[in-house]
């Protein structure tokens, strides 16, 4: 998917909303755990209740890596079933990988080849022949972690370095990347304040944007310093949205908690 086709959904659905499919068996509904495959039955449910109100998904490998092979084959049917019934949708592994040159090669082969996702998260730190290789599938996405949502951030992530805080000489950095168009990059909601400096020197890419519900990131102040002409912004919400109800009612639940925030979405954008 290009990030043309991702900006007429985002125009066409009043939405910028991205829902973070983090499966943990023991929030479900439990009437689901008797179920054939009781992962799937639950993305399935949401996905079918939210689909119209969202533009991307995010599954977190890690969630399906825990059960391992039921796990993966989970995430498999689930992106199947996405690229099969909704390919408008922009979908995002959220894996975080990263590691030396061939390395990194199969990785991109296993989301971007074998399971067909459009986008995958990327952590830097091990740098430009650790990421290229992901850059270099076509109309495929490379999500680069750049200023992260958790309290560690901080351990690293903003420290100064030669007068420049290390978050920022990433963004410098990766834009000599060969492929760097195909860069997106992760910016959390609870560090509103830095995106003003973070659009000076990424002006035009996508944000993905985690911690807005849940982890008290707040909407309105994302959008006024990150938001671009083309909107540029995938805010995420997963626990928000997937678990507003434990009960038989948990799909709809979802759906009303994404249309609350679409609905915020819409008023921003109108």
């Amino acid at each position: 998917m290009t990030t043309q086709q991702l900006t007429a959904q985002i125009k066409k659905k009043n939405s910028f909303l991205c829902i973070g499919l983090d499966v943990d068996l023991d929030k479900i509904p439990k009437h689901l755990l008797s179920e054939e495959d009781p992962i799937f039955a639950f993305n399935k449910a949401i996905i079918d209740a939210t689909h119209h109100l969202c533009v991307a998904y995010k599954p977190n490998t890690a969630f399906y890596e825990a059960y391992g092979l039921k796990g993966w084959k989970a995430l498999e049917k689930t992106i199947l079933y996405l690229n099969k019934k909704h390919p408008e949708l922009f979908t995002i592994a959220d894996a975080k990988r990263g590691d030396i040159g061939n390395t990194s090669t199969m990785y991109a082969k296993a989301f971007f080849d074998d399971l067909a996702f459009d986008s995958v998260t990327v952590a830097p730190y091990m740098g430009k022949d650790s990421v290229e290789p992901f850059l270099a599938f076509d109309n495929k996405h490379t999500i680069l972690l750049a200023l992260t949502s958790n309290q560690g951030a901080f351990d690293f992530q903003t420290k100064t370095v030669d007068g420049h805080e290390l978050y920022k000489q990433v963004l410098e950095t990766s834009k000599t990347w060969e492929n760097a168009q195909n860069l997106m990059y992760v910016v959390g909601a609870t560090k509103a304040e830095y995106l003003r400096d973070i659009r000076q020197i990424i002006p035009d890419s996508f944000l993905l944007v985690p911690g807005v519900g849940a982890q008290g990131g707040n909407l309105q102040d994302v959008c006024k310093y990150g938001m671009n002409d083309s909107v540029g912004l995938l805010i995420n919400s997963s626990r928000g949205i997937i678990y507003a109800s434990q009960n038989e009612d948990f799909a709809q639940a979802a759906a009303q908690k994404a249309e609350d925030l679409q609905q915020q979405m819409k008023a921003i954008l109108s």
